[in-house]
């Protein structure tokens, strides 16, 4: 299957998230990252409760292409255990998905 889903990241500094978002665009295993600033994330890691502040990544992709979204992530992050996570696509503009598609659809750019 390769429909349309949202990947979701983490990252603690605009300039990895800028990174990760051109790495995954221009390799074409993203049609688009969208980085939010400004959130606060409080989480447990290795027994105790963290609070940082975060950029949360919203990756535009298809179920086809995470294998390699994962692989060019974790080469790409600085985390020990980076956050992705993903979420279906059950609807929206027929032109955008399309669009969405298009952008990921050359094996030109990618990882081997």
């Amino acid at each position: 299957m390769n429909s349309p889903i949202v990947a979701i990241s983490t990252c603690g500094t605009l300039e990895e998230a800028k990174k990760i978002a051109r790495g995954l665009t221009e390799s074409q295993l993203a049609a688009c990252v969208n980085i939010v600033p400004g959130i606060i994330s409080i989480y447990r890691w290795k027994g105790q409760v963290e609070e940082a502040p975060e950029f949360l990544l919203i990756i535009k992709t298809r179920s086809g292409l995470m294998a390699d979204l994962q692989r060019k992530l974790q080469e790409l992050h600085t985390y020990e255990v980076p956050e992705l996570i993903t979420l279906p696509v059950t609807g929206g503009l027929s032109a955008y998905l399309a669009w969405m598609g298009e952008e990921t659809s050359s094996d030109s750019g990618r990882l081997p």
